[in-house]
Order: C-alpha cells, then structure tokens, then sequence
C-alpha cells in the first residue's frame, strides 16, 4: 500500500519558503518577477529599502507618478489589480519607508491619498472598494504623522487641509483618534486663528482638539445658533464643568435651556415637548457639581434617575453616602422602579440589579402591564421561578400570549411555554391568586380565534 503523501511540508508557508534556501527562492522569484510586473516593482522597492530611504523614496515616486498621470479607464475586471497595487504602494510605504525616513515617507502617504479624486473618476467601482481602501488607510496615516513629529507633520497636513479641504478633512478626522497630541496641537496651532472653522473645517478642528484636549478650540468650532441646541449645549457645559470652569458651563447650560410655557394649546402641557433631555439633565449634574452644590446635584439626579433609571446614576448617589445610608437610597430608588410609568423598564432596572423581590413585587402587582415580547424575558423567569414562581407564571404566560399574536409558525415554541406555565401553576398549590391552567389555556384559544391568527 502506498504511504499516504505529507502535505504539511507542501503547504505554501514562510517556514518552508525559508527552507529552499535563498539561492533558490532568488531564482523562483526572477521567474515570477519576470511575468509579473507588480511583483518585479515590488522587488525592486525591497531592494532600495536595502540601499536607503532616499532610493526607496525614488522609486516610491515613480510609482506615484504613473499612478497619478494616468487617464485610462479601469474596468471592474482590472480594479482588484489597481486595488492591491496600491496597498502594496501602501505597504512599503508605511513598513520599510517609514522606519527608514517618516518625513520622507509622510510626503509620499500624502501624495498616495491625493490619487484618490483621479482614480474616483476613472475606476469602475460599484462595490465602493477604493473609497473604504483609503478610509481604512487613515490609520496609518495618524501613526506616519506621530512618527514624523509636529514640526514636520504639523506643515504638511495644514497644507492639505488648506488646498484640499475635499476629502483631506474626512481623512484627517478620521485619523485623528490615532494622531499623537502634539500633532493635533500643532495643526490647530497652525490653522488661522481668530476666525471661526465653519462647514468641513469646523467638523475636523473638532476632531483635533477632541485629540489635543484643546477645549477653548472644540467650542469655537460650534456656531452660536448651534451652542444654544439643548443637546449641543449640553455637550458644552459638560466638558467645560469636567474642565473646572463651572462658571463657563453655567453660561453654557442657561443659553441653550428649553423656555416651557405653562400651558401649550389644545391642553398639552408645553413641557411634553420641551422637558430637558438626558444629555441635557447630564449636564445640568455636572455644572452643579462644579459649583461644589452637591446636595442639588444629588436631588437634580434622582430627578434624573426618576425618569431613566440608570443604574450609573444611582451607583454614583450611593457611592458618596455613608453606612447605612446607602440602603435608604436602595429602598427609594426599588419603590421609583416600581412606580416608574413603563412597567416593563422598571422590571428591567431591578432584574439587572439585581433586585429579584422588589422585581417579583412589581411583576405580581401590575401583570396586566407586562409586554411578553421582551427579549430578557426567559432569562428572568429562570431567575424567578424557584424564588417567586407566581411572578415566573405571570411572565411565561405574557410571553405565550405575545408569541400566540405571530401565527402557525411559533406553534411550537406555545407550546412549550404552555407546558412550562402549567408546571409552574402545579407548584402554587390552591390558594395560589394566579388563574388556573385550564382557565388560562381557554382564554389563549379564545384570543387566538378572535384575532384570526391560527
């Protein structure tokens, strides 16, 4: 019998590439470079790398130059080769010229991103392939720009937001998370001062001072009609207050504040419309606690809390509170979930607490106001049935009745949720307040013919 043929050693690897020796993958690769001109280009590149960053710039530039000159129109057919010539441009780009030389290397990123307007005009690219190819190339963009420096980075990318604002500002904004500070600081440092960035300028000068922590620059790059949104002075008077400038952020929190009427027309009250926000009420906690008015941001909170119950909110009320104290607000916070207008929110905050007895509690006292259709829903009746199966009940029955609405084709999964509702009915004993099974099954049916759903 013949021995069965190894293909770990076939396989194409670096480990067995290296195994043929040098003289031999020297020889494989002038015949292959000899019918593939981009891996010819390729190796020449590699060989300049060896040389220095002067040669590999060299041939880095006439690459770009053929690139950038050319008028032909490429065709789907021809794009995924367009498409990996220029990542492999990409590549010994970042990799081999930038270790050598980052200035040199910036210069010739840069002119890589500039063929982007050409080649858009000419390549057929109806997957968006070359758009996403660039974008994606920002990364190396912001890490090229650390490693050349302010002084050096600071000039180029001015230069390009200057005269090619279209796209330069997506790009750079873009990359500007992975942009060391300084970088950052020093494009805005360079950027006109004493005018307000409005448009495409305005959304990447924001981006900048994000990254260089320039406050004073973020806020000029927001209009004034926009600085008086709630939602956009909200953002302001909370980092201006995270900042320590309370008085700033006081300033900021009072021009963009909702005026509300005491009655709108037809009987609404004006303030179903303009009731501050969660951004808005985040803020407000913030400005007072810069102010050192810690007993009124404490209250604006559960104020807040009242109407979203966040579980951060109240984790930082009882997180200042002393011993013993803490369980006060516990017992405050469970009763305003239990009370809480949505039902099924309220079940949500105290299910993921956790707060399994007040959540049993709610579940029990407003059963007609539990929506089935919650995706969390088997995940609570497993946490419920073995300490309150009435409330475990309560909720597979709402589910069976939610997933009844869907038709025929969740027959199945009724059923099994008819199944578990009786199993846990037969647990309750008689004096259990839940209706009985049967009953409970007959009014599925009934609901089920009325609707037409089966």
């Amino acid at each position: 019998m013949a021995k069965r043929p190894t293909t770990a050693k076939k396989s194409v690897s670096a480990a067995n590439l290296a195994a043929l020796g040098a003289d031999r993958l020297a020889d494989l690769l002038m015949e292959a470079g000899a019918a593939d001109a981009a891996l010819k280009r390729r190796l020449r590149m590699e060989l300049a790398a060896e040389v220095g960053a002067a040669d590999l710039a060299f041939e880095i530039d006439k690459r770009l130059a053929a690139l950038g000159g050319s008028r032909a129109r490429v065709s789907w057919r021809k794009r995924p080769a367009l498409l990996n010539d220029l990542r492999s441009l990409l590549r010994i780009t970042v990799d081999r010229l930038a270790s050598l030389d980052a200035r040199l290397a910036l210069d010739r990123l840069v002119a890589w991103f500039d063929l982007y307007p050409g080649l858009v005009g000419r390549v057929s690219d109806a997957k968006g392939e070359l758009p996403l190819l660039f974008d994606a190339a920002t990364v190396e963009l912001a890490a090229v720009a650390s490693a050349a420096g302010p002084d050096v980075a600071g000039p180029v990318l001015v230069e390009a937001l200057s005269t090619r604002l279209d796209p330069w500002a997506s790009w750079v904004g873009r990359g500007s998370p992975g942009l060391d500070p300084t970088v950052a600081r020093r494009v805005l440092a360079v950027l006109p001062q004493g005018v307000r960035p409005t448009g495409r300028l305005a959304l990447v000068v924001r981006k900048l001072a994000d990254r260089a922590g320039d406050l004073d620059a973020w806020i000029r790059s927001i209009p004034d009609e926009d600085a008086r949104k709630p939602e956009v002075g909200a953002g302001i008077a909370r980092r201006l207050a995270l900042a320590g400038r309370a008085d700033e952020g006081r300033a900021a929190l009072e021009a963009s504040r909702v005026e509300i009427t005491p009655k709108a027309r037809w009987g609404r009250s004006a303030a179903d419309a303009g009731a501050p926000s969660d951004a808005w009420s985040a803020a407000e906690i913030a400005v007072l606690e810069a102010e050192g008015r810690w007993p009124e941001a404490d209250e604006a909170r559960w104020a807040r809390f009242a109407c979203t119950l966040s579980a951060d909110d109240l984790r930082a009320l009882i997180a200042r509170l002393p011993d013993f104290e803490d369980v006060e607000a516990l017992d405050r916070a469970f009763e305003m979930a239990a009370v809480h207008p949505d039902a099924m929110r309220g079940l949500a905050f105290l299910m993921t607490w956790p707060a399994l007895r007040e959540a049993a509690a709610l579940v029990v006292a407003r059963a007609d106001e539990i929506r089935g259709g919650h995706e969390d829903l088997p995940l609570w009746v497993g946490r419920l049935v073995g300490r309150t199966p009435l409330a475990a009940l309560i909720l597979v029955r709402a589910r069976a009745r939610a997933l009844l609405m869907l038709g025929p084709e969740v027959a199945g999964e009724v059923q099994a949720l008819v199944s578990e509702a009786e199993a846990i009915w037969s647990t309750l004993g008689e004096d259990a307040s839940a209706t009985d099974h049967a009953t409970f099954v007959a009014g599925l049916q009934s609901e089920a013919r009325r609707r037409r759903v089966w």
